[in-house]
């Protein structure tokens, strides 16, 4: 049985994971980013979160076929370069090379949006399609797209940024400079401004009592929850935001018509009280009207483990 290797380097933690030919992970570690620090020191420390997730699989290193990486930026996935990742502070690290000196492997790299929708594709929520994409709902709005069972990663590998998809002529300010992006609304981050504006109109509203049980803290489960209870104020910001997002994803559908859309990162817990009404919203604006032919939307199934094995079999994806 062969072995590959994944690592998910993300702001908060670092996490490898050894993976079998079956996708199943054997093995895990985990260590704190730690950020900020040089990269030379996380890289060394992802080094080693790899050689103690083989020893948690008891798995000789010798066994490790191939070690692939997710990263949160734009990784040049010819040179092995990390060419600019803002919430590590990482700009032109030679990863690739770096890590190859250290673990006497050959690495690959990519984006870790790009990683997971690899992972929902090989062994989640759109096994079997060539052609799928896979959208994180998360502090931003990830994106991953797959062509023909490769990964599309666009000119220099800066592609597939779909949560940098204009919705708003001149709306909200995004981290990235424009206004109006899909991830100025569609995020927790995006969610979670949206709630407080409207506790802010609405001091009555049940959302307060939900952000009371959760220690004075909104998140992006507040309105939700406080919808769910017949707030008919948080029942609009759910609706808004269902808006919101459907009409970005229909253009990703109706311009990439992939076989299946698959939603995933920490909004998507809400499950079928986001999923059903999300497909309700898009359905109407897909361009194909044949239902048989439509793209599916369904929820990822693979968590945070889609980019621990997106990332270890980064080489089928090539």
């Amino acid at each position: 049985m062969g072995y590959s290797l994944g690592i998910d380097l993300g702001g908060t933690n670092i996490k490898a994971g050894v993976v079998d030919d079956q996708f199943r992970i054997v093995g895990r570690a985990k260590k704190k980013t730690g950020i900020p620090r040089p990269a030379t020191d996380v890289m060394d420390d992802m080094a080693q979160c790899a050689k103690q997730a083989a020893e948690a699989a008891g798995v000789p290193w010798d066994a490790i076929d191939r070690i692939g990486v997710g990263v949160p930026g734009t990784a040049n996935e010819q040179t092995g370069v990390v060419e600019y990742a803002n919430n590590l502070g990482f700009e032109h690290v030679p990863m690739r090379e770096y890590l190859q000196k250290k673990l006497h492997k050959q690495i690959d790299i990519t984006n870790d949006a790009n990683a997971a929708a690899l992972g929902e594709v090989l062994a989640g929520a759109a096994k079997g399609a060539s052609n799928a994409v896979a959208v994180t709902l998360g502090t931003g709005v990830g994106g991953g797209i797959v062509i023909d069972g490769k990964l599309y990663c666009g000119f220099h590998y800066g592609g597939a940024e779909l949560g940098h998809m204009g919705i708003v002529l001149g709306g909200r300010q995004c981290t990235c400079g424009r206004r109006g992006c899909l991830e100025a609304y569609a995020s927790a981050t995006g969610l979670i401004r949206s709630t407080k504006e409207a506790m802010d109109a609405h001091p009555d509203s049940l959302m307060w009592e939900v952000a009371g049980e959760n220690g004075g803290a909104v998140s992006g489960r507040t309105a939700f929850l406080a919808a769910g209870r017949g707030d008919q104020a948080a029942q609009a910001v759910v609706d808004a935001y269902i808006e919101q997002l459907g009409y970005g994803l229909a253009s990703v559908i109706n311009i990439l018509a992939p076989e299946v859309l698959v939603i995933g990162g920490g909004v998507s817990n809400e499950g079928e009280n986001l999923l059903r009404p999300l497909i309700a919203c898009v359905r109407p604006q897909m361009y194909v009207r044949d239902p048989a032919k439509q793209t599916r939307i369904v929820l990822a199934t693979l968590g945070n483990d889609a980019g621990l094995i997106g990332a270890a079999f980064l080489d089928r994806a090539r």
